[in-house]
């Protein structure tokens, strides 16, 4: 009998030992002294209103439509959130989102997400929608189905269709659009990734790719936003104003360039409104800034 045990008592379970693994942020480093990237943070007016004047210059395209893809978790509809958030001028939740992590993905309808601008009967929507998917998930039947984002980006999927994993949209379905128009088309598609994952999985890399080469041939414009910014690195954690000074932030952003074969000059890193009940001006510049050149590229697409 072992010490301190009494005669007829059952022993004690082994301790187990839970590893939670921490999470990923960037060594302390101090930031450059010049920023690699020129941001004014003084006043948003000016983009704001052009962003908020916008029209497409085609009379049969109302909207210019923007597609958001990305990896489950990665922050997609947070940020449709976060624009609705900025150009609305308080908190807004168009989107639902999660605020738990998952290896599933939270979205399973297709929908458009479009901006009111006013209240009431006078309101109108923004001419800038944007579409939210179903997340890039690890493995083969999992997540969105690549069949399904090629449909959408040339305007085949109607609002409300649920997303399956193991087969994609057919053209006998009721969600299925036989005739789609230039402003049922994307536009601009936009990569999401969070700026505080450890890496890429491969299988859901190998998706980006199929899907940015799917874009590639159907000649849309890509970019991509690097979220949770102020989660993965310190510096910006402490002033977002620092993004562009950060070390580590440039060096994740040049290697997920070089992942995905998204141009540097294409990605923009973004804090989402996550934790804020009032907005905040950094947080405005960045979104403002990202949402400009999505604008532009979109427009460029729209002409040609």
């Amino acid at each position: 009998m072992g010490q301190g045990q009494s005669k007829g008592s059952s022993p004690s379970p082994p301790q187990r030992n839970y590893y939670y693994p921490p999470p990923v942020v960037s060594p302390p480093s101090p930031p450059l002294g010049d920023a690699w990237r020129n941001l004014s943070w003084v006043d948003n007016h000016k983009t704001l209103t052009k962003v908020q004047d916008y029209q497409p210059t085609i009379s049969e395209i109302r909207h210019l439509r923007v597609l958001i893809y990305g990896p489950v978790g990665c922050g997609k509809s947070s940020f449709i959130n976060s624009v609705s958030s900025v150009l609305r001028g308080r908190i807004a939740i168009p989107a639902l989102a999660s605020a738990t992590t998952s290896d599933r993905s939270f979205t399973t309808k297709y929908q458009t997400h479009k901006i009111r601008n006013g209240r009431g009967s006078s309101a109108t929507v923004y001419p800038v929608v944007f579409n939210d998917i179903m997340g890039l998930e690890e493995g083969v039947d999992c997540g969105v189905h690549p069949d399904d984002i090629k449909l959408a980006m040339l305007g085949h999927v109607k609002d409300g269709y649920r997303f399956n994993p193991l087969a994609p949209l057919l053209e006998e379905n009721p969600n299925y659009n036989p005739t789609p128009t230039a402003d049922d088309k994307v536009h601009v598609l936009v990569c999401v990734h969070s700026g505080n994952a450890s890496e890429i999985k491969l299988s859901v890399l190998q998706k980006m790719k199929n899907v940015q080469q799917l874009a590639s041939d159907l000649g849309i414009p890509q970019m991509a936003m690097i979220t949770k910014i102020d989660h993965a690195c310190p510096e910006t954690e402490k002033d977002l104003r620092n993004v562009y000074r950060s070390k580590y932030l440039k060096k994740k952003m040049k290697a997920f360039s070089a992942q995905v074969g998204i141009p540097m000059n294409c990605i923009f890193p973004v804090k989402n409104y996550s934790d804020e009940i009032s907005m905040n001006k950094a947080v405005d510049t960045l979104i403002l800034s990202a949402l400009e050149k999505m604008i532009d590229f979109g427009d460029d697409f729209i002409e040609n």
